[in-house]
């Protein structure tokens, strides 16, 4: 290429990059319209849906779906609806942001609303539920519904609040769980302790660090293994969440400020570095799943979802390791490790499921009828009953059929052996969560508190790695740790208060691909610029 074409390559290349950058987010140069309620749902049109889903890798999960998927098509025989299982959220997440570059989101998706947080950061991407919510004839409990829909004040409010960004509803609650402490009370009681109906950290530390004496031989006193990880606790950002917000200490706030770095934050670390140290804490990154360790009678308490609770247990119906392994013992089960014991404080979690918007209004109509029928009585009970997880509407736990499974926890077959839909850990959490709704919460949703939350946890991680390697852990160290969380995080671009206040608007894409794109222009105009000296300088390679 000669040098003046090479030049004119690299003019219309600059010209091109500003419509290269405003293509890039979302496919198209023109955003997508709001979404309008269509006055009817055209009977003669054919809906494509899709629905993207995360089953726990549970067949019975799946076989729910597939059947509200086969209802719901019997009543709309336009609607076809297509299922893409996915066995965790962060990959759900992470395949809409890369659909939305393409305009290729699904129409319905099992999400949480710090994601959706993200998704709307484009324009008219997710659906804004007010006006489909109120609609008299296609609203919840609608006129023109097909099937028995619950009303808006049939949804429990704190579950419904849940679904709240920048002050829309952008999704419905679909199921709820919370954290829970499952315990094995044989190896507790063997060391001298009576388990309370609420246990404190304290408590638990304490316990667990009694647990760390060995015999002679090497192996441990409690359980006589050469394994012992008395505390493993399955997801640090919950841990590190629910001990900020009990010790009423500052984690976030509404106006996206990020407040997490504080002393309050350094003693929680400290007091997790004491116990790491001891033998007494563990983490499921580090160490493994909980539920495999206190099956096996080499963990004492293991901190899980109530999602989990039916691989915990002696008779757990999910296991994946050898039944040769599994020790006898009574599991109970509690809220997670309180501060305060008279003032309980629990992370609420568990999906809900938001619209996203498309050109054809209908089709965002027939998605909306999909997700409305996903708090159908039969669909959230049945779910409800395939793990530790509560439905969503007062409509579902109030009803005859979900009273009936509550009431038959550990109902054994003829030969005494549990009854797996009755499996008396899975209810008892479920039962943890029906009783404390009113002392969940839930951290504010900003673009970025996805970022935070992981910031959260990987500091406990850190934590844990770093005593492993021998390093001193000391102010100088949470100085650094912080400081790493807020580089690898990127959260001084959202926003920091504090010790660290410091406040940058994040680029949007499209601008971060245009400076991309100047740069590679100046870089090609520099290399023109150097080849022309080589040239003139007749530094050349000898053939």
């Amino acid at each position: 290429m000669t040098k003046r074409k090479f030049i004119s390559a690299l003019l219309v290349l600059t010209l091109l990059i500003p419509t290269l950058a405003l293509t890039g987010c979302h496919g198209n140069l023109d955003p997508m319209p709001a979404f309008e309620v269509p006055t009817e749902l055209d009977s003669s049109k054919q809906y494509e849906i899709s629905f993207w889903a995360k089953n726990e890798t549970n067949d019975y999960q799946k076989a729910v779906y597939d059947k509200a998927i086969a209802d719901f098509e019997a009543l709309y025989p336009n609607i076809d609806v297509t299922i893409k299982h996915y066995n965790n959220y962060d990959d759900i997440y992470n395949d809409v942001i890369t659909n939305i570059a393409t305009s290729t989101t699904p129409n319905v998706c099992i999400t949480y609303p710090d994601h959706i947080a993200t998704y709307i950061t484009g324009e008219n991407i997710v659906v804004p539920l007010e006006e489909l919510i109120e609609d008299k004839k296609y609203g919840l409990g609608g006129s023109e519904v097909k099937f028995d829909s619950p009303r808006f004040e049939e949804i429990i409010p704190q579950y419904m609040k849940e679904c709240v960004v920048n002050g829309l509803y952008y999704a419905l609650p679909y199921m709820r769980s919370t954290e829970a402490l499952y315990i094995n009370k044989d190896m507790v009681e063997s060391l001298g302790y009576e388990i309370p109906d609420v246990v404190t950290w304290d408590f638990m530390f304490e316990v667990a660090n009694a647990a760390t004496a060995k015999n002679k031989d090497g192996t441990y006193k409690v359980n006589g293994q050469k394994i012992l990880h008395p505390i493993i606790y399955k997801s640090t950002d919950n841990m590190m969440i629910q001990y900020l917000k009990q010790l009423e200490a500052e984690y976030s706030n509404d106006n996206a400020d990020i407040l997490i770095f504080n002393d309050d934050t350094r003693e929680v670390l400290y007091t997790v570095a004491e116990n790491v140290k001891s033998g007494a804490f563990d983490t499921f990154s580090h160490t493994g799943y909980p539920g495999n360790y206190l099956n096996k009678g080499q963990c004492i308490f293991g901190i899980d979802s109530t999602a989990g609770a039916t691989w915990m247990g002696t008779e757990a119906p999910n296991v994946d390791i050898d039944k040769s392994l599994v020790r006898e013992f009574e599991m109970v089960v509690r809220p997670v490790p309180q501060v305060d014991p008279e003032n309980i404080k629990m992370i609420s979690q568990g999906p809900s499921v938001c619209v996203f918007n498309k050109e054809d209004s209908g089709e965002v109509l027939a998605s909306w009828l999909f997700a409305q029928f996903l708090l159908t009585n039969e669909v959230q009970i049945s779910y409800a009953q395939t793990e530790g997880y509560v439905p969503v509407t007062t409509k579902a736990q109030q009803s005859a059929e979900y009273k009936d499974y509550i009431s038959r926890k550990g109902e054994r077959d003829g030969e005494g052996k549990q009854k797996e839909l009755y499996y008396d850990v899975k209810i008892a959490a479920s039962e943890l969560l029906l009783g404390n709704a009113e002392n969940t919460f839930v951290t504010p949703v900003f673009n970025g508190s996805v970022s935070l939350r992981n910031a959260a946890g990987e500091m406990i991680e850190r934590i844990v790695e770093d005593i492993e390697r021998k390093m001193k852990i000391n102010d100088t160290y949470m100085d650094k740790l912080f400081n790493n969380m807020i580089s690898l995080y990127r959260l001084d671009q959202i926003s920091l208060d504090g010790d660290y206040k410091k406040k940058i608007t994040e680029l949007p894409t499209e601008s971060v691909l245009l400076l991309v794109g100047v740069g590679a222009v100046m870089a090609g105009l520099g290399g023109l610029v150097a080849y022309e000296k080589i040239k003139k300088h007749k530094y050349r390679r000898k053939p």
